[in-house]
């Protein structure tokens, strides 16, 4: 999978004395948060897992609230447009910050597919194994495996998330979709009742501050980035436009149904940050 780099630099950090007070402070509340809720999670677990297997009636509540309450306590606000898919199939959309996760899972179930390294790395990746999350390795060699396993996940009614640009941005644009996860939903005792809806991810940046300030990309180091966004001193918004989902039995093939989506997806995005600039 490729990464994506800007030719500009990313914005420096500064942090007064009054920011790092605020990150403190912050930073406490999201730990109290996430442990809290984790340890609740991890209760449940015992009791959903052997009882339920794939299916998780409950502890996605878990991942909601604790969503919800990222953007509480950033004093961040978060606005949804358009209705969300009630249907059997996926969600797909720009990738911009790791924000991304706390923004789309804050309002509805998903289960995020991830490249398989994130499962290796140090916090985010426990947390991304015990919320559900499907990892992929891009490896042809073992793309009919990962297509049972994403098959799997999908027959069990579980509604996955994943972003076909395969790496993020800096949130002032929409990369190229790649088509590679698409073929799955062409199976056929899975094309004729699949639907994917195109979701536009759009972050307002604070008064004064650049466009891409919510933004993580390349090799940004996430500690600093959350650092930033802890001492704020004021925060922005982020805007998720729902699309009207697409039906996989209406496209030929997987490069057919990855344009279409992309079309929706660059749209939705390009007007609301024009509305934002």
């Amino acid at each position: 999978m490729s990464t994506w780099y800007s030719e500009v630099p990313p914005d420096r950090v500064k942090i007064s004395a009054s920011g790092w007070l605020r990150a403190a402070l912050r930073g406490s509340a999201l730990i109290l948060l996430i442990l809290v809720c984790l340890g609740a999670l991890l209760i449940l677990r015992l009791v959903e897992r052997p009882i339920y297997g794939l299916h998780r009636p409950w502890t996605p509540f878990i991942v909601q609230f604790v969503s919800r309450n990222v953007f509480h306590i950033l004093s961040m606000r978060h606005r949804i447009h358009g209705e969300q898919m009630t249907g059997s199939g996926a969600v797909v959309a720009n990738h911009s910050s790791w924000l991304d996760i706390f923004a789309l899972n804050a309002r509805k179930r998903v289960y995020f597919v991830s490249k398989a390294e994130v499962a290796g790395w140090p916090g985010i990746g426990f947390l991304a194994r015990v919320t559900g999350t499907l990892f992929i390795e891009r490896d042809r060699r073992k793309a009919r495996e990962q297509t049972e396993l994403f098959a799997e996940r999908l027959k069990a009614g579980q509604k996955l998330l994943f972003f076909p640009e395969g790496t993020s941005t800096d949130g002032l644009r929409v990369l190229p979709f790649k088509t590679t996860l698409f073929a799955t939903f062409f199976a056929p005792d899975l094309r004729d009742k699949m639907w994917l809806q195109p979701v536009s991810v759009v972050y307002r940046a604070p008064k004064g501050q650049p466009l891409r300030f919510y933004a993580w990309w390349g090799d940004m180091d996430f500690g600093p980035h959350l650092l930033k966004l802890l001492a704020a001193p004021r925060h922005g918004s982020v805007d998720l436009i729902y699309h009207p989902p697409l039906c996989v039995k209406d496209f030929t093939d997987r490069k057919v149904l990855a344009a279409a989506l992309e079309v929706k997806v660059r749209e939705g995005h390009h007007t609301y940050l024009e509305d934002a600039e």
